[in-house]
């Protein structure tokens, strides 16, 4: 069950938040990522946010990502589209990749979507250094991401808060009432921070580490000392880091540094939260806050679950850091910008007719268009086939409009189906029609093209299903060493 049915007080319902930060030195992806998005807790997740720092950002491979979803992207989308979840948008700069995804349900109310990236490094040209955020209206509140990648090195604490404050100021949005980062009603900032723990010696680390007495290491930690003296980092909410400090770790080990350098152990890795304007700080077991609003009439609270780091993983010299929040609000937005109707079930031996309807006034376009997915698709480009909406001008509202598919573009594969609403100007799926039924076209229709015909139909659907096949996890994609 979502977390969008848990909890509901006053009209308010609780959304689950799923922020990972891993910093993957130039490493591919992990065979398997399930316990790293924890998929089978429950409530079920509804917003996946994942931000990468260190992904290979060699100058060919980063050109082939930017004409192709790199790597992790893929394993991610790979993992999370049969689960009903639709990668929204990501930005990339350099090796800095963030990524948003959420249950389809959820996805028309995600809207204002804008994404910019500061560099700091080497003088902000190569951008090795800096963050990269997503910002967005969630049901008609103000989210913002912002995953950084700071100054390495014990020594360079007040650089870091440098390079914060620098990437504050120069984030801009194109919104009247959230220009800047710390407009939004809710800020998640995490990534590699870079903070280390100053003056402990090696052994008085290792041992408080071995015995699980990270209470020893807090006071000394960087961030939590600058905390006390930095206005701004005192707007952030942090839960206790009751987890091993997360770099640095010997590759494909639970063992920390053992090369020549013999890094300290530190809380590099942070997932941190603040919420416009502050409220007075409640806190319980699970620590949460509330806006007390300029908007009393839509507030918001947030609640961490859970801050940890999973050791199990080990192609980084970095272990992730997970943490799961409770989002809990009012609706301000309940309305889809557009509604589509199917009638019964469409077949590939018939065109296809469906309507639309605006309903509520938006930036439409004559751009926009509307897709046929199949369920279990990972984003809004990954449709079977499209159609343009209105091309003459923009629909009215309330006017119902007509659209057809020729069932030459109708997919092959038989299935469960939903129309998409692209906006153009958004740059996202605005709305959904019910899930409808696709069948294959009858065995009748094709006997009229002869025998050869029917072979090759006959041959043809045979690929399509071992591809699907392939693509559902049925099959494995080599077999005795030949590919499939």
């Amino acid at each position: 069950m979502s977390a969008q049915n848990v909890g509901s007080r006053d009209g308010h319902q609780a959304f689950r938040l799923h922020v990972v930060t891993w910093n993957v030195g130039t490493a591919e992806p992990p065979a398997d990522v399930r316990s790293l998005l924890q998929l089978d807790s429950q409530p079920a997740t509804d917003l996946f946010v994942i931000g990468l720092q260190e992904v290979n950002a060699t100058p060919v491979r980063y050109i082939s990502d930017l004409l192709s979803e790199d790597s992790w992207s893929h394993l991610l989308m790979d993992t999370l589209a049969p689960m009903g979840y639709i990668k929204v948008t990501s930005v990339r700069m350099q090796g800095l990749l963030l990524i948003l995804f959420v249950k389809q349900v959820h996805l028309p109310f995600i809207r204002d979507i804008q994404s910019t990236y500061t560099r700091t490094g080497l003088f902000g040209y190569w951008g090795n250094k800096g963050g990269v955020s997503v910002r967005f209206s969630f049901y008609g509140h103000m989210l913002c991401f912002l995953n950084c990648h700071l100054a390495a090195h014990m020594n360079y604490a007040l650089q870091r808060m440098d390079e914060f404050e620098y990437i504050l100021d120069r984030q801009d949005f194109d919104m009247y009432n959230t220009p800047q980062v710390l407009d939004h009603k809710v800020v998640f900032w995490f990534g590699d921070l870079n903070f280390r723990i100053a003056d402990h010696g090696m052994h008085f680390l290792r041992s408080s580490i071995n015995n699980g007495r990270f209470n020893l290491l807090w006071n000394r930690d960087q961030l939590t000392m600058m905390k006390k003296k930095e206005p701004i980092l005192q707007e952030f909410e942090e839960g206790p880091l009751c987890f091993k400090p997360t770099y640095k770790f010997d590759r494909f080990s639970e063992t920390y540094d053992t090369s020549g350098k013999k890094r300290k152990p530190a809380w590099t890795d942070r997932i941190l939260w603040r919420i416009k304007p502050k409220a007075t700080e409640t806190e319980d077991e699970n620590r949460s806050t509330s806006s007390s609003a300029d908007d009393d009439e839509y507030p918001i609270k947030v609640t961490q679950d859970m801050y940890t780091c999973d050791v199990s993983y080990g192609v980084s010299d970095h272990k992730p850091v997970i943490a799961t929040f409770n989002l809990e609000m009012r609706k301000n937005v309940e309305t889809p910008l557009v509604t589509l109707t199917v009638e019964g079930h469409w077949s590939a031996d018939e065109d296809a007719t469906f309507w639309y309807t605006i309903l509520e006034n938006f930036e439409s376009s004559t751009w926009d268009w509307i897709g046929l997915y199949k369920i279990g698709f990972k984003s809004a480009s990954d449709y079977s086939t499209f159609a343009w909406v209105k091309d003459d001008e923009v629909a009215a509202n309330s006017e119902v409009v007509t659209v057809q598919m020729s069932k030459n573009e109708l997919p092959p594969l038989a299935g469960d189906y939903v129309l998409g609403y692209y906006s153009t100007n958004m740059q996202t799926l605005v709305a959904f029609s019910p899930t409808f039924q696709v069948s294959l076209r009858k065995l009748t229709s094709v006997l009229a093209f002869g025998c050869t015909s029917l072979f090759i139909w006959l041959v043809w659907i045979q690929i399509l299903e071992s591809r699907q096949a392939v693509m559902e996890g049925l099959l494995p994609e080599n077999i005795n060493g030949y590919e499939k």
